[in-house]
């Protein structure tokens, strides 16, 4: 399996973009640099996470599921090593959690949510996560948060290539190409990538057993049909034809195909109750941005095209496998943005925003011939002001007004506001207050059989506090944030099985998510070792206040299903004489599978502690850098589900390997 490789793909820096046009844009008065990058108006009241760049070169191959599941607050449901992942961002459902690519929503208008197992972070520049209210700003439905995904030019490049390979257990084989070339008026980048793995890990059956001399006696069974290949192309266009003027091309597209294995309790035949998927998808997203002496425009267009394909099949015998379900889903979106910021002086500025989009989904299915044709027209018009009172004190407001299928929702506001508790010191308190608006996805009221038109738009109302500190001393800086939530949501959308045989969507009355988040980043250096570290903890509880005549009395006030009270990861980097040596922890309290948390029950998840161990060397030889690493993942060889009756692997290894020239 372990394999040598060659290899090298270097993460662009993404502030080198603000750095190339910051000319374009007014001098402001000096300030204090070490308080800039916390305390802002534009950010007032506002939790945002942005990856260390440390950690994105660590982790540059993997999804963007594990990304955010290894090192950050946010809870990743997966289905398996390279299945469906989706995640829950504050107790809150999969379609609660709004994912942008380069400004354009990524959330499929059919289920409402995005598969982060497709997302590979190597073809992002800078990820941003905004928590709970902060998503206002990037549009509503996010009662979580958001997750800003970008892209971003190097102005300094005329040449740069790089090469990543991947081989490891169950025969996963992963390539990753980067190439670009320019100067300081255009510049073009192009990524490629290819993954595959068999992904037939062996693991402990604890879903099925016998009885041997009394005991149960649990089998050794392997992982079938999960087998994955992925293939992706993004490429780039950014021109600069003045200063003052910046236009942008980029389009993504990504071929995946998927078998799913049997869940862990099927007990039939091996040649039955056969899945698989298939995923094609196509982004394109243009930008036209000018500088003025006052403000800035943007006038953007985006266009996004996916088709998904998925099977179940059955063996009959003297006919072979023939198919149950045989679905096909088309989805369409064209999304139009326009916005100008205008900045009255150093103290207040205004911005104001325009978001015209059209969808359309066709889903049919060959063997039952149900099927739903849909459209749906989005609009949203925005405005928000920032003003800083006092060198203390910043205030941000946002309003953000929308019109789904011409039917007006409600108003969504959001005040907030940062306090910097002591002058000319990086301690800051932040506060604010919005509301939310979730409208169902397509599937929720028109899927066949189960959907519901008469489901109503989920509202949420939500307060957070928090305190947010960053220091220096010498070699040593350290930023640490610790934030209080609540949000209070009315007629969540959950589906239930229903009397009529399928399950089906329901609103619930209320459920309410409370929790507490915290996060810190140190950066040191022990005479020749140098220190990277990060931590986050999540305190989250989120609970079912639905009609009792519904939930019945033992699953009201209880915590949601797949939803862990704790969560937490801490990630350590040391390197010395380029040598390099990365540890990688998580921890996931009990998650219940039943509304009402019986525990008696078999079909809950127990707690799990994964561990992950990397060692690497870095080369440089002039223009070229050279990286080689081990990893060893799952080191203690835990037993784990995410999902029930979905196993994860077990101890399992990767070697990578990297080159980068750079002219």
């Amino acid at each position: 399996m372990n394999k040598v490789l060659l290899t090298g793909i270097l993460l662009l820096p993404w502030l080198l973009f603000a750095q190339g046009i910051h000319d374009t844009i007014i001098q402001l008065p000096s300030v204090d640099v070490s308080a800039g990058g916390i305390f802002e108006p534009e950010t007032a009241g506002m939790k945002h996470t942005r990856i260390d760049s440390a950690v994105f070169y660590q982790k540059l191959h993997l999804s963007l599921s594990e990304l955010l599941s290894e090192n950050t607050s946010v809870f990743i449901k997966s289905h398996g090593r390279g299945a469906l992942a989706t995640a829950s961002f504050r107790g809150t459902a999969s379609s609660h959690t709004r994912v942008n690519w380069n400004g354009i929503s990524i959330n499929s208008p059919m289920t409402g949510m995005v598969d982060f197992s497709l997302i590979p972070v190597f073809i992002m520049d800078a990820m941003e996560l905004r928590h709970g209210a902060a998503s206002v700003a990037d549009g509503s439905g996010g009662l979580g948060g958001s997750v800003q995904l970008r892209n971003t030019a190097n102005w300094d490049r005329s040449f740069s290539a790089d090469y990543l390979q991947v081989l490891g257990s169950y025969n996963t084989f992963e390539e990753y190409l980067r190439a670009g070339l320019g100067n300081n008026k255009i510049q073009w980048d192009v990524r490629a990538y290819h993954n595959s793995s068999d992904n037939d890990y062996t693991f402990l059956n604890k879903a099925v057993g016998d009885i041997v001399d009394g005991q149960v006696v649990h089998p050794v069974d392997t992982n079938h049909n999960a087998g994955y290949k992925k293939y992706g192309l993004l490429q780039e266009l950014y021109v600069q034809p003045s200063n003052a003027q910046i236009i942008s091309l980029k389009w993504w597209s990504q071929w995946a195909d998927r078998t799913i294995p049997q869940l862990t309790s099927y007990e039939g035949p091996d040649h039955s109750n056969l899945n698989s998927q298939a995923d094609t998808d196509h982004k394109l997203v243009a930008d036209w941005t000018h500088y003025s002496e006052k403000g800035k425009m943007l006038v953007r267009s985006g266009f996004s095209r996916k088709r998904l394909d998925f099977t179940v099949k059955n063996h009959i015998s003297g006919v072979g496998l023939l198919p149950v379900v045989y679905s096909e889903s088309k989805l369409q979106s064209l999304y139009n943005h326009i916005d100008y910021t205008y900045r009255l002086n150093d103290r207040l500025s205004f911005s104001t925003s325009l978001d015209l989009n059209h969808h359309v989904v066709e889903s049919y299915d060959r063997v039952s011939k149900s099927s739903y044709q849909r459209k749906r027209q989005d609009y949203s018009l925005f405005v928000s002001s920032r003003y800083s009172m006092s060198d203390r004190l910043n205030l941000k407001l946002m309003l953000r007004q929308n019109m789904v299928d011409a039917g007006l929702s409600p108003l969504i506001p959001y005040l907030g506001l940062d306090f910097r508790v002591l002058q000319g010191r990086d301690l800051i308190v932040k506060a604010s207050v919005s509301r939310n608006h979730h409208y169902p996805s397509l599937n929720d009221m028109y899927w066949q059989p189960g959907g519901n038109p008469g489901l109503l738009p989920e509202e949420g109302f939500g307060l957070e506090s928090g305190i947010l500190f960053q220091g220096k001393n010498g070699e040593t800086s350290v930023k640490a944030e610790v934030t209080a939530f609540r949000t209070d949501v009315t007629n969540w959308i959950i589906w239930i099985p229903s009397f009529k045989g399928y399950w089906e969507p329901q609103n619930i009355r209320r459920v309410l998510t409370r929790g507490l988040e915290f996060n810190a980043n140190m950066e040191t250096s022990l005479g020749a070792i140098g220190l990277n570290s990060s931590a986050s903890y999540a305190y989250t509880r989120s609970i079912n206040y639905g009609d009792k005549h519904i939930w019945g009395d033992a699953s009201y006030g209880k915590q949601l299903p797949y939803i862990p009270i704790h969560s937490g990861n801490v990630f350590v980097k040391l390197d010395y004489h380029g040598f390099s040596l990365g540890w990688q922890h998580n921890s996931y309290s009990e998650r219940f599978t039943t509304s009402s948390n019986d525990v008696s029950r078999r079909d809950w998840l127990y707690p799990y502690y994964m561990n992950d161990m990397s060692l690497g060397k870095e080369l440089v030889f002039n223009r070229f850098q050279s990286h080689v690493e081990l990893r060893i993942m799952n080191v203690f060889d835990e037993i784990y589900h995410t999902v029930l009756y979905r196993p994860m692997p077990g101890r399992h290894f990767m070697v990578r390997a990297r080159v980068r020239v750079k002219g």
